[in-house]
């Protein structure tokens, strides 16, 4: 009966390692939404670490922006790897210098909010301005709120408004926070540069 029974839990294993699929590499636009959506390092443990070799090649080999910011924010927070911040950090700041906007993104967040490194919000001003300039709408909110509460420099605070004034938005939630955003950093300005940061095109002296 023992070897009955043991024979059919082996079958069992057998049968449910069959059925185990393979999981395909992150295309650069699944990434890019499983990113914007925050759920890029949830979807790394839900895939049970299957992709961590081909993530750190994709990083580390073949030098992809996404890729960097993907394995780097895995380092940071030691998703299916042992935590290495440093090296984590390190990866954040190349993709950025690549032209990652969502890298420039994550790198202002953490300096505004002072985890893994020393906060400095004019620090975060400075990452996040470029991904703000190039359209990126994260950016742009981040960069008003920054400029709403005071940091970086009075005289862009009518272009940062300018930008996310005229951003389309992804659904109500985002629209109705930017809103919000907008009236805190308008607290900051005269009405008639308001007035003139919310035209579709921006004319300044």
């Amino acid at each position: 009966m023992l070897r009955v029974s043991l024979a059919l839990l082996s079958l069992i294993s057998v049968n449910v390692f069959a059925l185990t699929e393979a999981v395909d590499i992150y295309s650069d636009k699944q990434l890019i939404s499983l990113i914007h959506s925050d759920q890029y390092l949830q979807r790394v443990k839900a895939d049970d670490c299957q992709l961590v070799q081909d993530i750190e090649a994709r990083a580390e080999v073949l030098q992809q922006p996404l890729y960097q910011f993907l394995w780097g924010e895995m380092l940071n927070n030691g998703v299916c790897v042992s935590a290495h911040p440093s090296r984590g950090m390190m990866l954040l700041q190349t993709s950025a210098e690549q032209g990652s906007s969502e890298a420039m993104v994550k790198l202002a967040d953490y300096y505004y909010r002072g985890k893994l490194v020393v906060k400095n919000p004019n620090r975060a001003v400075q990452y996040v301005l470029p991904a703000a300039a190039n359209g990126d709408v994260s950016a742009r909110m981040l960069l008003v709120r920054l400029f709403g509460e005071g940091y970086g420099s009075p005289t862009d605070y009518e272009m940062g408004y300018h930008w996310l004034y005229n951003s389309i938005f992804d659904n109500d939630a985002q629209q109705k926070k930017a809103s919000s955003l907008l009236q805190m950093l308008a607290a900051k300005m005269p009405a008639s540069i308001v007035v003139r940061a919310q035209q579709p095109q921006l004319y300044t002296r």
